[in-house]
């Protein structure tokens, strides 16, 4: 592929930040993608002539690359077979468990492995074809780990930054993966690597030191067999604060907030969970801690009732089936056992909604359920205490790197369910102006720490790279 122009700033991702879809008259529309990666780039690029090169999310068509306002969109072409080996075996049965604590076991095929290098490949050599001369490029997360490098021999003239957006894991876990030197010499293609908290960066610096023999001096690799130097540090990703505040205040969402009150019976305490359906999201403990706090009593389900959102995810993957299958049965259990006449303890919904209504959610909710077993980040969490302007509460696990920021919160150990009943009882039970002086302390936190203050300090970490700013 070509491009008659070239861009000064190229993004690369999995996927692109739009979904095809095919409308009533057989019409073929793309629309803005509700992921996380979108959600949270959505403000940086807006206004910026820019391309951003990913998969359109249909095997064995590519469009030509097209243009979403001022941003060219570069389509990446992806066969049947290079779904499912790329994307789902290797990226997500392979080094998505070893990431998250493998929470499941991980499966690791060579074919598996050859496939990722392959689509790797493809996707460099994309970039390097819309990529002006200098160019800043800025890969994202862990299907792209072989990009940096190979598009550095491709382009040598660009400044390359990569950012994982999961965890980085310790390196007696990263050691188990086969394709282990090729990945971290792949990310050694870059200027700078960021990650979400400080522990996963210096994960990846002991994998450099203890894999490579790599050199480390502070925050800085010595590239093995090169004089480049590449520097890993914490850029912990936020949200658009401000355009969610000022969403979360509009009329409509405000009322329909209330009316999702009204629609429940108007219970004293709502407790909500959203997430992708995903082992890594700690749902069953969630759960399994509510179902005990019924059992036993604590909690009345004619005055308390949990909202579980859980959109779909990676569903033709085995684990994620299963998980699913666990979690709708969990759920119809405790509704059989506790549910009074006309309710249901536990309203449960398995597929997405847009802003607006997820911003009514979290006005609606009393308290926040965040438990994940691991978790890079967790924008749930940002985006709940930008909405919620009145006495709630965030019940956080600290296995999130939110936890590092969110300060206030009620922090808990989901592996531990005991733990987890209590808090989040005690995150029910807290005085409303106490819940309130928490809740302003966290959205003071969110709107200070905002995605653009996020992209300014990654991008000039990137400028500078291997040295640091200075401010």
């Amino acid at each position: 592929m070509s491009s008659a122009h070239t861009y000064d700033f190229v993004i690369a991702a999995n996927r692109l930040p739009v979904d095809r879809v095919v409308t009533t008259d057989g019409s073929v529309e793309w629309q803005r993608s509700p992921g996380g990666l979108v959600t949270a780039m959505e403000s940086v690029m807006r206004g910026r002539d820019a391309a951003w090169v990913g998969w359109s999310g249909q095997a064995d068509e590519a469009p030509e690359p097209f243009k979403d306002d001022n941003l060219l969109l570069v389509p990446v072409e992806l066969s049947a077979d290079e779904v499912t080996s790329y994307y789902e075996g290797q990226s997500n049965d392979s080094l998505w468990p070893i990431y998250h604590d493998v929470i499941v076991p991980a499966t690791f095929r060579r074919s598996w492995a050859a496939a990722y290098e392959k689509v790797n490949r493809r996707f460099a050599q994309r970039v390097a074809d819309v990529a002006a001369e200098g160019a800043t490029v800025w890969i994202h997360d862990y299907q792209l780990q072989l990009v940096p490098r190979m598009l550095r021999v491709l382009r040598p003239d660009v400044r390359i930054g990569w950012f994982n957006h999961i965890p980085f894991p310790p390196v007696e876990l990263f050691a188990q993966l086969p394709v282990r030197h090729s990945l971290l010499m792949g990310l050694l293609g870059a200027d700078f690597l960021g990650f979400q908290r400080p522990a996963d960066a210096e994960n990846f610096l002991r994998a450099c030191r203890r894999l490579l023999m790599a050199k480390t001096k502070g925050d800085v690799v010595e590239v093995p067999d090169s004089d480049r130097r590449v520097r890993a540090a914490a850029v912990p990703i936020s949200i658009d604060a401000a355009d969610l505040a000022a969403l979360a205040e509009s009329e409509p969402v405000k009322a329909r907030a209330a009316e999702i009150r009204e629609q429940l019976g108007n219970p004293r305490t709502i407790l909500l969970g959203v997430d992708r359906l995903d082992y890594t999201k700690g749902i069953r403990h969630r759960l399994k801690a509510f179902d005990e706090l019924l059992r036993d009593g604590r909690l009345d389900p004619t005055d308390t009732m949990l909202v579980q959102v859980a959109s779909p995810s990676r569903e033709r993957v085995d684990a994620y089936r299963e998980l699913r299958h666990q979690v709708e049965r969990t759920v119809g259990n405790i509704n059989g056992a506790y549910s009074p006449i006309g309710s249901t303890a536990v309203t449960y919904m398995h597929r997405s909604f847009p802003r607006e209504e997820m911003a009514a959610l979290y006005r609606a909710a009393d308290v926040m359920l965040v438990t994940p077993l691991r978790d890079g980040m967790n924008l749930v969490a940002k985006e709940y205490v930008t909405c919620h302007d009145g006495p709630g509460a965030l019940v956080l696990s600290e296995f999130t790197g939110a936890a590092g920021e969110l300060k206030q919160a009620f922090r808990c150990n989901p592996h531990d369910i005991e733990a987890l009943k209590n808090t989040i009882l005690t995150a029910i039970d807290t005085p409303a102006d106490e819940r309130s002086r928490r809740m302003r302390a966290l959205r003071k936190q969110v709107a200070k720490n905002d995605v653009q203050a996020w992209a300014t300090k990654y991008l000039d970490a990137l400028r500078l790279a291997p040295e640091k700013p200075t401010a």
